[in-house]
């Protein structure tokens, strides 16, 4: 019943690298942006020095002389960037410094490309991190989960390595999908250019999830922007008849690694709001800390995560996993529990779920989904997160985990503490304890307890029961 429900979300929301056009502006709002201008209503001649909204001898809002139906060649495809270059600047209000490069490569060639080479160390951390989500089993691979579920949908990217934008295409002549995706990977091209996206200081999942709430809300909400005026103040190249790679989509991760792009695109129409593209130039100087900050923008940029210490207690043949060249941490901030909640609705372990469709899906006064904000992240179990720290430890082949966090209050960490023994419950936990779970079965087979200490709560994970107290006394 749950998962018919969010079917068709799923389907809408194929390609989480290039988001769905949803609303944009109404065409009577004021800025370089919005709407249509004297300059729309024709082509000038070629500036003669380089201007915002002409880039490589195309203006904004020419015609090219190009034939879609059969998808582009490298010839068109260059016309396409260039104009596409050009409307980017329009409107977001930047100038490209320099021209950006366009590579084609097969949905085979991306997938192999993605499997990059991992520790066993580094290996064990991950899938003890999206165990304690409870978003990947025991018996699986979360890093190959991820590639998969991205594997399938990934329309296209920006390599700032290479400072080029790669089109996952199985045709040597893509549609490009009716600019949407060129004009989001157009954007992170124009940051990098402007605020070097290899600077990249996220070292957790939820430092991460603030980074990106910045990088792809501006690429999101520009696209939006963008697509709002194809048909009307500017001919566009037509959509393909598909959004993706097709397959099957894995909605706990899609909520997760859809964060950036939903919530963050609502977050950079706030800072947009604010102060126009000023603010949101400016929040390149000091992006949001986590979800939480990305999630209520009015609480950017003074909200803090607190910073969280685990006495490591772990006894016996236990160790801590603690993976090179990366924080000996985790931090599953908000969104990380709100994916853990959501996908209680949509998994196919049973049909029980933690939180309703409604909760985690927006929809419109219609009834239709919010394309440009699909997914809420703001749910009452999940909204007083404070800060939080995740151990790894491992013994031979078993991992554990123990997992705290601290909430605004007592209240806030009570209904975590309450709702997140309901998720254990939903993955075939049994309560043999006061916050004591053992889990026989299934994909998550273990033992869990739940402890809270005033406005703390520390969840611990072992193999078995017995196990418990030698991983956290």
């Amino acid at each position: 019943m749950y998962r018919a429900a969010l079917c068709a979300v799923l389907l809408v929301l194929a390609g989480c690298q290039a988001p769905g056009v949803g609303e944009g502006p109404t065409a009577t709002e004021t800025g370089v942006d919005a709407g249509t201008s004297e300059s729309d209503a024709g082509t000038p001649a070629d500036p003669e020095s380089d201007v915002l909204g002409w880039e490589d001898g195309y203006w904004h809002n020419e015609s090219l002389s190009i034939t879609t139906a059969d998808g582009l060649n490298e010839s068109e495809r260059e016309k396409a960037v260039a104009r596409s270059m050009a409307r980017v600047e329009r409107v977001r209000g930047l100038e490209f410094r320099e021209s950006v490069s366009v590579e084609v490569i097969t949905r085979a060639e991306y997938r192999n490309e993605s499997g990059r080479n991992h520790t066993e160390t580094f290996r064990r951390f991950d899938n003890a991190k999206f165990e304690a989500m409870f978003l990947v089993g025991e018996d699986e691979d979360s890093i190959a989960t991820q590639e998969r579920s991205l594997g399938q949908s990934v329309l296209g990217y920006y390599d700032p390595a290479e400072e080029a934008i790669v089109i996952v295409s199985d045709s040597e002549t893509p549609r490009l999908d009716g600019e949407g995706t060129l004009a989001h990977e157009l954007v992170h091209a124009l940051q990098d250019q402007h605020y070097d996206l290899s600077d990249d200081d996220a070292a957790t999942r939820d430092a991460y999830q603030g980074r990106n709430g910045l990088i792809e809300g501006d690429a999101s909400f520009t696209q939006r922007r963008y697509t709002e005026r194809c048909g009307a103040a500017w001919e566009c190249l037509p959509a393909a008849s598909d959004g993706g790679g097709g397959g099957d989509s894995h909605f706990g991760l899609n909520f997760l690694m859809y964060f950036p792009y939903g919530d963050g695109g609502q977050f950079v129409a706030a800072l947009h709001d604010e102060g126009g593209w000023e603010r949101v130039n400016d929040a390149y100087d000091e992006h949001p800390d986590g979800s939480t900050e990305v999630i209520y923008p009015d609480r950017y940029s003074e909200w803090e995560p607190e910073a969280v210490t685990i006495d490591d207690g772990a006894g016996g043949d236990w160790e801590r996993v603690q993976p090179a060249d990366r924080p000996d941490h985790a931090v599953l901030g908000q969104s990380a529990i709100a994916a853990g909640l959501a996908y209680t609705v949509a998994d196919e372990y049973n049909d029980s779920g933690v939180v309703g469709p409604r909760q985690i899906i927006n929809y419109r006064g219609d009834g239709s989904v919010d394309r440009s904000d699909p997914y809420n992240y703001d749910l009452p179990a999940a909204d007083g997160w404070a800060g939080g720290r995740l151990h790894v430890y491992e013994r031979g082949d078993e991992s554990a985990y123990v997992w705290k966090t601290v909430w605004t209050n007592e209240s806030e960490a009570a209904e975590f503490a309450a709702e997140w023994g309901d998720v254990v419950e939903h993955w075939g936990g049994e309560r043999v304890d006061d916050g004591v779970w053992v889990i026989e079965d299934g994909p998550h087979e273990d033992a869990v307890e739940i402890r809270r200490d005033g406005d703390a709560v520390t969840v611990v994970n072992a193999p078995t029961r017995s196990d418990l107290e030698g991983v956290h006394a």
